[in-house]
């Protein structure tokens, strides 16, 4: 590869060689490679604030936002010395080697592999026997709007504060909301996702016309369904601040609660994001100040089973759960 094909870049006490700087990642903004580096770059501190330390799962897009894609939880032979991994597992137990997010640096050589952004895991790579985050799932369903997210949003910060839990927006850089809640490390991620499904159940309870909590979606309907499987044991969430793999550069952002209302997350991009950061600050600096018990939605969990309700139904990958439902869809359920 000659010379003018690989640009170095000085981050996090390291040198990060970025190859073909100048191809065209995201056609629909002319944003090139190094733009994309130097995104993460400029809003390096936000995204430390919420990335530093989580294990990351990669996803390659070779030709860039729009084209072909695959997933490798495995840190390629021939990484760099200083490059931090933690072995993860998946739900049938196989183990991988996976990059850790330490600093820039390291998501820096993600993206020159290919990476535009990073799905992380819920826990530290030091304590990964805690999920020390609660991720609520906002997702539109058809012939839903972003309109609809916003009010289920608005319903989702309201029920938190009534629980004495404060919860953290962005935008996921598609059509939904994710909240989080920042914990304490105290509950493995079967006692988050336990939480997540007693929120979404009182949430559709409150508002059986906007919000579902039904894992099949022949049972959803036009409405936003809180997918309570985000927080499921191995599962991983795409972070907040980095870019997804869409055309335009959109960035999963993190918001004030009082833009949402406003905002338009297909205008949340890697140009326009660092000046918001700019203009009004981390609206998540905060998140690791006051670390938050889970324990209201546990409680509101164990009055869901004292009602006779089961454990929801998990993803296909995972194996079958004791107090789990049956794990077939309403109308092949009569079919058989």
């Amino acid at each position: 590869m000659a010379a003018k094909d690989v640009r170095a870049v000085e981050v996090s006490g390291r040198t990060v060689e970025i190859s073909s700087p100048d191809k065209v990642y995201f056609p629909e903004l002319g944003a090139t490679k190094f733009d994309l580096v130097s995104y993460y770059v400029e809003i390096a501190d936000a995204l430390a604030n919420t990335a530093t330390g989580r294990p990351a799962l990669l996803e390659r897009f070779p030709g860039g936002a729009g084209g072909k894609s695959f997933f490798q939880k495995r840190v390629p032979t021939g990484a760099p010395s200083w490059l931090r991994t933690t072995v993860v597992s998946t739900p049938n137990g196989t183990t991988s080697n996976a990059l850790v997010v330490d600093d820039i640096a390291h998501v820096l050589w993600a993206v020159n592999l290919g990476c535009l952004g990073l799905h992380l895991w819920p826990y530290r790579a030091d304590d990964p026997d805690h999920a020390d985050e609660l991720r609520i799932d906002l997702d539109p369903q058809p012939g839903t709007s972003f309109d609809d997210v916003r009010v289920a949003a608005a319903h989702v910060r309201s029920l938190l504060g009534e629980l004495g839990m404060v919860g953290y927006p962005k935008s996921s850089g598609n059509r939904g909301i994710h909240v989080y809640v920042r914990l304490e490390p105290r509950w493995d991620s079967f006692a988050v996702r336990a939480g997540a499904i007693a929120l979404a159940r009182e949430l559709e309870r409150r508002h059986p016309d906007l919000i579902t909590s039904n894992w099949w979606k022949e049972e959803r309907g036009e409405r936003v369904f809180v997918d309570f499987n985000q927080n499921a044991p191995h599962k991983t969430v795409f972070g907040a601040w980095f870019a997804r793999p869409r055309i335009g550069g959109q960035v999963s952002t993190p918001l004030l609660w009082d833009e949402i209302d406003s905002v338009d997350p297909e205008e949340l991009t890697i140009e326009s994001v660092p000046e918001l950061v700019r203009r009004r600050g981390d609206p998540w600096s905060d998140i690791a100040d006051q670390l938050q018990s889970l324990q209201p939605l546990l409680d509101m969990a164990e009055q869901d089973r004292a009602r006779g309700l089961h454990d929801a139904p998990w993803p296909p990958e995972y194996p079958k759960q004791p107090d789990e439902p049956r794990r077939v869809a309403p109308s092949r359920a009569k079919r058989d």
